[in-house]
């Protein structure tokens, strides 16, 4: 996958941090970030799958089974 450069403005004490981190770790900044963000973005998702499985699970009862849908729709 191609990369891209993307700038953002970060408060100094966490780039220190995350400078620091990476130099301890020996692992490269850039690795380190994208899969930091990588990793809260699949947080916020999974955050809202559970919102939205908690607001709609009032609704379940009225449930059809997925294979009958399917028929249903089929004809």
């Amino acid at each position: 996958m191609a990369k891209i450069s993307y700038a953002v403005k970060i408060e100094s004490n966490i780039i220190k941090m995350i400078k620091a981190f990476c130099l301890a770790h020996g692992i490269k900044q850039g690795f380190f970030v994208e899969k930091a963000l990588r990793e809260q973005l699949a947080r916020e998702e999974l955050a809202e799958d559970l919102l939205d499985f908690k607001n709609l699970r009032s609704q379940e009862a009225a449930a059809v089974d997925f294979s009958e849908y399917l028929r249903k729709r089929a004809g």
